[in-house]
């Protein structure tokens, strides 16, 4: 099974709100998820995000492939960073 991190959409017409979400890469966008591992507003300034770092280098380290947009988000958290570090270090 393919597991992806990626944005699950949320909120009203013209005011989105994100969750980052595991989930089946068949799965549709807003569909079924595994788990939620943070959230994503980009409608503040500057825009907030959330994110459960400890679940997401657990999924991270368990094969599980992040979308581009969410990749740049946990790179600007120093995620991915941290993420590297520990795979190399092994």
């Amino acid at each position: 099974m393919a597991v992806k991190i990626r944005l699950k959409r949320m909120g009203a017409k013209k005011s989105p709100f994100y969750r980052i979400v595991v989930a089946d890469s068949r799965a549709p966008r807003d569909g079924r998820q595994i788990q939620t591992v943070g959230t994503y507003n980009p409608l503040t300034v500057p825009a907030e995000v959330k994110i459960d770092e400890e679940q997401v280098l657990k999924w991270l380290h368990d094969g599980a492939k992040p979308s581009d947009t969410v990749r740049n988000l946990f790179s600007q958290k120093g995620i991915m960073e941290k993420f590297h570090n520990e795979k190399l270090n092994k």
